[in-house]
């Protein structure tokens, strides 16, 4: 129907962007600083996907460090001091870029949708030239709730005054969030699931983001 919007939100890492590495990076100097670590790289990428304070309480564990309020509050603000501008370790998966622009061109709404902190979110945004093609960026500490509440996934689609809106992710986290919002979800088969990709509840999956814009194309037919 005329005036309908059809809408495509993104999580970010493990989805849009391979960031795990810097993820690592930062979490190694901040466990090293603290005369303890490391972390591995599949730990690190295990550990990702509820927010930066879930992912320092994961990784105090994984190094076997007491979890008091006061060791978690200081190791999360060394953290988040080094997060903010993690760019140099990170990249945009194949053809994530290109199906963005595709989508944007064929006239659907973005949005991203992440549970990632909006200092760090912002600045590898703006590292890769993606931030002015999202008309919404709702992250994890944008609300009091984070996925895979459905709350910053409604937001975001009505940020975007979507009429048909689909999510496109990588993980259970966003599976689960995406049923709680009665959207259908596209799930990206190369980030950071925790299992196999057949075990997580999905609408589509693909493994190349070339082929994105097609089934956002299916998925967002409007009824007849």
């Amino acid at each position: 129907m005329p005036g309908d919007v059809k809408a495509v939100i993104f999580d970010l890492d493990g989805t849009l962007l391979d960031s795990a590495p810097d993820i690592h990076a930062v979490a190694n100097a901040t466990l090293a600083e603290a005369g303890s670590g490391p972390i591995s790289l599949d730990q690190a990428r295990r550990f990702i996907g509820n927010g930066a304070g879930v992912f320092v309480s994961r990784m105090m564990a994984a190094c076997g460090i007491e979890e008091t309020p006061e060791a978690h509050a200081r190791l999360h603000a060394a953290f988040v001091a080094r997060y903010d501008g993690a760019t140099a370790l990170t990249r945009p998966y194949p053809g994530a870029r290109d199906a963005l622009m595709a989508l944007h061109e064929a006239g659907f709404a973005l949005g991203l949708c992440t549970n990632k902190p909006q200092r760090p979110t912002m600045s590898v945004l703006r590292h890769f030239r993606l931030h002015g093609l999202f008309g919404t960026v709702v992250c994890g500490d944008t609300l009091p709730r984070r996925k895979p509440d459905a709350a910053p996934l409604q937001k975001a689609a009505a940020d975007l005054g979507a009429t048909f809106a689909l999510f496109v992710g990588d993980s259970e986290i966003d599976a689960e969030t995406a049923r709680a919002a009665g959207l259908p979800f596209a799930l990206f088969t190369e980030g950071y699931r925790k299992t196999g990709f057949e075990n997580i509840p999905h609408t589509a999956s693909f493994d190349r983001f070339a082929d994105l814009p097609e089934i956002a194309a299916g998925l967002l037919a409007a009824p007849a």
